[in-house]
C-alpha cells in the first residue's frame, strides 16, 4: 500500500479544483468550435492540462494504477457522478452520469496505465506515460465534468469506464467480467487514443483498426537442435511482410501508408521469431484478422521438415479490434459537421505493430475508436507516435478531444 505525502495530496486537490473550474468555464457540447488548435490553450482548458501533468508525473504500471484511480474517483465525485472503485478486482473506476431526460445508455472508455519499461521503443528503466493514457484519462474527466454541468440538458446515461492494465491486455477483460456492460445496460461504447496526426485532427478507421496477436512455440530435438532452432526461427521470420520502422523517415512513411486505400498495409504479416536453445518462440500480428489460420498453417509447414518438432499454440489469438463502419461513419460526419471538413482523415489500413484490448468491448457492442491528433506542427513524428521515448503530445489536443467527444456523447444518448 502506497502512502501519499501531504504535498502530493495537496497537489491533487488543487488539480481537481482547477479541472472542475475548467469544465464549468465553457467546455460544453454547444461550443465545440473549430478542430484546428492554432493558438495557446484556452483558459478553460488550463485546469485539465494541470491534471494531465499531474498524472504524467506519477506513471503507474499495468495493474498498479492506485493513485491514478484515486485522482479520477475524486474528480468524478466532485462533478456529481455515482462512482464505483476497485472494479474488476483491481483499480478500475466506473462513473455514471444520468441525464435529466430519458434516452440511451452510452459508455466512454479511458485507459489509465503507463507503458512498462519493456514496452518503450529502445527499452526504458521505469514505467512512463509514452502512450498518452494520461491524456486519455484527462479528456475523459473533462467530458464527465462538462456533461455534468449540463445534466439538465442531457438525455440518457453516460457510463465512464476508467480502465487499468490496457498495456498488458488484461484490463478490458477484467472490467467486462465484472459485468460493467450488462449492469448498466450499455448500448454502445466510444474511445479516443493519441495518434501521430496534426493536433486538431481526428483519424477514423471504418472497417479497420488494430490487429490482434497470436503466439506459437516450436520445440526441436536431436544433436543439432539449437542450430535447427536458429534456422527455423529465420524461416518463420521470413513470413513477415512488414518490419518495425527503424528511422524517422520509415515511421513517417508508415503513417502515410495508413491513409492509402488498397495500399501496402491493406494486408500484412508482422512476425517476431526468436530461438533459444532448442525452442523457437513466435509472436505475430496479421491483417485481415482471418489470416491467423493461414499463418498457423505456415508455421506448422515450416516446422514439419525438422524431425521430432512439436508445434503448440498456447491459446486462441487475441482478437483484432475492428471499428464498426456504420458508427465510425456517423462519428466522421459529426466531426466534420461540428468542427469543419478538415477535422477528419480516414485510415485505410490497420497499424501492424499495435494491439488494443478495446477489441473486447467492440466484440460485444457497437462503438467507435478514434485517433486524436497530438502532433505539434513542425515536430518530429516520434513526439506523437505512442511508445517512443520522446513521445510529447501537444496538450492543446485535450481541449479538442473534450469538446468533440462531449458533443458526440450527448448526441448518442438522445
Amino acid at each position: 500500500m502506497r502512502i501519499r505525502s501531504t504535498e502530493d495530496a495537496a497537489l491533487t486537490r488543487r488539480t481537481l479544483l482547477a479541472a472542475a473550474a475548467a469544465a464549468g468555464a465553457g467546455i460544453v457540447w454547444g461550443t465545440a468550435g473549430r478542430a484546428a488548435a492554432d493558438g495557446p490553450a484556452r483558459p478553460a482548458e488550463r485546469g485539465l492540462i494541470e491534471l494531465r501533468r499531474d498524472l504524467h508525473r506519477h506513471p503507474e504500471a499495468p495493474g498498479q494504477e492506485q493513485r491514478t484511480a484515486d485522482v479520477v474517483a475524486r474528480a468524478l465525485r466532485a462533478a456529481g457522478l455515482a462512482v464505483s472503485t476497485g472494479v474488476g478486482g483491481g483499480h478500475g473506476v466506473v462513473g455514471v452520469l444520468r441525464g435529466a431526460r430519458p434516452g440511451r445508455t452510452v459508455a466512454y472508455r479511458a485507459d489509465m496505465d503507463a507503458v512498462p519499461p519493456e514496452g518503450i521503443v529502445g527499452g526504458g528503466t521505469a514505467p512512463a506515460h509514452v502512450c498518452g493514457h494520461d491524456l486519455h484519462t484527462t479528456v475523459a474527466v473533462g467530458i464527465a465534468q462538462a456533461l455534468a454541468r449540463r445534466r439538465h440538458l442531457l438525455s440518457g446515461t453516460v457510463v465512464f469506464l476508467f480502465q487499468p492494465a490496457e498495456e498488458s491486455l488484461a484490463g478490458a477483460r477484467a472490467m467486462i467480467d465484472a459485468g460493467v456492460l450488462e449492469q448498466h445496460r450499455v448500448e454502445e461504447i466510444h474511445a479516443l487514443h493519441c495518434g501521430p496526426f496534426p493536433v486538431g485532427q481526428f483519424a477514423v478507421m471504418p472497417g479497420y483498426g488494430l490487429p490482434g496477436q497470436d503466439h506459437a512455440q516450436v520445440t526441436l530435438t536431436g544433436p543439432d537442435a539449437a542450430g535447427a532452432a536458429r534456422r527455423l526461427a529465420a524461416g518463420i521470420g521470413a513470413l513477415a511482410t512488414v518490419t518495425p520502422p527503424t528511422t524517422t523517415a520509415a515511421l513517417e512513411q508508415l503513417v502515410a501508408d495508413l491513409q492509402v486505400p488498397d495500399g501496402p498495409l491493406a494486408r500484412f504479416t508482422a512476425v517476431r521469431a526468436r530461438a533459444q536453445d532448442a525452442t523457437v518462440s513466435v509472436a505475430y500480428r496479421c491483417w485481415p484478422p482471418e489470416r491467423y489460420t493461414e499463418v498457423r498453417a505456415d508455421v506448422r509447414r515450416l516446422a514439419e521438415p525438422y524431425p521430432g518438432s512439436r508445434v503448440s499454440f498456447p491459446a486462441d489469438p487475441f482478437p483484432a479490434m475492428v471499428c464498426p463502419e456504420r458508427e465510425t461513419a456517423a462519428l466522421a460526419r459529426h466531426l466534420r459537421r461540428t468542427l469543419g471538413p478538415d477535422a477528419v482523415t480516414e485510415l485505410h489500413a490497420a497499424i501492424p505493430f499495435s494491439g488494443e484490448d478495446f477489441a473486447l468491448y467492440l466484440d460485444r457492442i457497437p462503438g467507435t475508436y478514434t485517433f486524436l491528433g497530438v502532433r505539434t506542427p513542425g515536430a518530429p513524428v516520434t513526439t506523437a507516435y505512442p511508445h517512443y521515448p520522446g513521445f510529447t503530445p501537444d496538450e492543446r489536443a485535450i481541449g479538442v478531444g473534450v469538446r468533440a467527444m462531449t458533443r458526440w456523447l450527448a448526441e448518442r444518448t438522445r
